[in-house]
């Protein structure tokens, strides 16, 4: 069988994640990609083609052309819209276009959630810096961003224009979004559906920076959230369109209210889906590849329910270069299996972008008593050091 993974930047998910999995399944890989050259020297033995994957109408020609595809599938956020169009053209499994248009647009998702009762919220769209009669403190943020990049809380119309004129400034062209700021704990929902039967594996609690930014320091597994919770997120989630292949959710909850922030229509990133995967015991990158292979998924999954987990990000706190960092590592550590990966080289030099690009490294936790899996990864990251000089 011949799967088109469409992709930008080479990611862990894909590397790592992926395409070992499709190796698993037997199943022959084309990447489709706008950066060749990058994804030829992560993977040489995979096959890489050029093409304009954020043009759907590319990726339809270039597949047309080529071998005929049993699977179109892909774990960017910039490209579902586009895979499920080419999917769809081919009459193969994909997610529905207009699901993956609501959750990629910020506007659109509220708009749809609105629109279905689903939930309200305060929101307007700018294309130039403006003072708006917004209930302030509001969050400014890229209409199609996403990794918290330019994710700002404003306090009054003035912080807004100076906030907006300096994001359109890097991003021309680029349309905003305001929206009222939305109180309380962030979490995340991970579910993974085939259309017919929609799973939930659990989610995680997400400590952020201190404000304006929002950057994602640390997140704790969470195996189950409480009922009325997960019912009122996978509402929303429904009135969005969402049922297929994986999903990651962000939402917050205050005074028993659960509101989504983003929903972002692939698996988690940042190595936290290599963690998930380790953590329930399951084929999770298998089980995703073969629903857009038309696979149905079993009734059960048969996921570890006993398991406790971590992940923390050390961050750069200013610009510069990292002249000492610690090495890549696994351990083992009073029954803890730590994984820690630089994400940063020494030498390297970097400005401070007040999101996960100031990460340095991430370090993955997995065991089955939380208390302990806390104390072990305090432990490891005291421990290390990571020096930045001007």
């Amino acid at each position: 069988m011949h799967l088109y993974l469409l992709a930008l930047n080479p990611t862990d998910s894909v590397t790592e994640g992926f395409l070992p999995a499709a190796g698993r399944l037997g199943l022959d890989v084309t990447v489709l990609t706008d950066q060749p050259d990058a994804h030829r020297a992560t993977y040489p033995d995979v096959e890489v083609l050029e093409c304009d994957v954020r043009d759907f109408r590319a990726v339809i020609t270039l597949i047309s052309t080529y071998h005929r595809p049993d699977g179109v599938f892909t774990n960017s956020d910039h490209l579902q819209t586009q895979a499920a169009l080419a999917a769809a053209y081919f009459e193969l499994p994909g997610k529905d276009w207009r699901a993956t248009l609501r959750t990629k647009d910020k506007a659109e998702m509220r708009r749809r959630l609105a629109v279905t009762g689903a939930d309200s919220v305060w929101s307007a769209e700018l294309t130039e810096p403006a003072a708006l009669d917004a209930p302030y403190p509001c969050v400014v943020k890229p209409r199609e961003g996403v990794a918290s990049e330019d994710v700002v809380l404003v306090e009054n119309a003035e912080q807004l224009v100076t906030c907006s004129k300096e994001i359109l400034g890097r991003r021309p062209g680029a349309v905003l979004v305001v929206e009222e700021y939305l109180p309380g704990e962030l979490y995340t929902l991970e579910t993974l559906g085939d259309g017919r039967v929609r799973h939930v594996l659990g989610g995680f609690h997400t400590e952020l920076s201190p404000p304006p930014y929002f950057v994602e320091e640390s997140l704790t597994f969470v195996s189950a959230h409480p009922e009325p919770v997960l019912a009122q997120v996978l509402a929303q989630l429904d009135a969005l369109g969402v049922a297929f292949g994986a999903c990651h959710t962000e939402f917050v909850v205050h005074a028993g209210r659960a509101r989504i922030i983003e929903v972002n229509y692939r698996a988690i990133g940042d190595q936290c889906d290599l963690l998930l995967a380790r953590l329930l015991e399951m084929p999770l990158f298998e089980h995703i590849l073969r629903t857009h292979l038309g696979e149905p998924l079993p009734a059960g999954l048969g996921t570890r329910r006993d398991g406790a987990a971590r992940v923390e990000y050390p961050c750069a706190d200013r610009a510069g270069t990292l002249v000492d960092a610690p090495d890549a590592a696994d351990l083992e550590v009073d029954g803890v299996r730590l994984t820690y990966r630089p994400l940063r080289s020494v030498g390297d030099r970097h400005e401070l972008y007040r999101t996960n690009r100031d990460y340095l490294g991430v370090l993955r936790a997995t065991g089955t008593d939380q208390p302990t899996v806390d104390r072990v990864c305090a432990e490891f990251l005291a421990t290390r050091r990571w020096e930045i000089q001007p």
